[in-house]
């Protein structure tokens, strides 16, 4: 792949698709062990019943796992766009300083050179 066929971008998506496969079988994993931990506490449970509790408890958890995702990624965008707009203002600023001491600067030299 070359960048001009968008091979430099689809390393970078491809990159975050896997990790998104692994956070999911990640968390589907750690739902199915809860599950499994609740399951074995309640020992009256027949085989069928403790199955049945493990696969709500993993798909209960796999939804909360997901819920949590959402809002930190809705975070992150929230704080990405507070920072950018923040660092635009600062630039803004340091370029009107720039400016202004330039002015001054070449303001000095023009009465500098007009008293000499």
């Amino acid at each position: 792949m070359t960048a001009e066929d968008g091979g430099d971008r689809a390393g970078p998506a491809l990159v975050r698709e896997i990790e998104g496969h692994l956070l999911l079988a990640a968390a589907r994993q750690e739902g199915r062990t809860a599950g499994a931990r609740l399951a074995s506490r309640l020992g009256w449970l027949t085989e069928t019943q403790r199955e049945d509790l493990q696969a709500q408890f993993e798909a209960e958890y796999l939804t909360l796992t997901r819920a949590s995702w959402h809002r930190t990624a809705e975070r992150a965008e929230e704080l990405r766009r507070d920072y950018e707009a923040r660092y635009r203002t600062l630039r803004t600023r340091l370029l009107a300083c720039l400016l202004l001491g330039c002015a001054v600067l070449a303001g000095s030299a023009l009465v500098l050179a007009a008293a000499g």
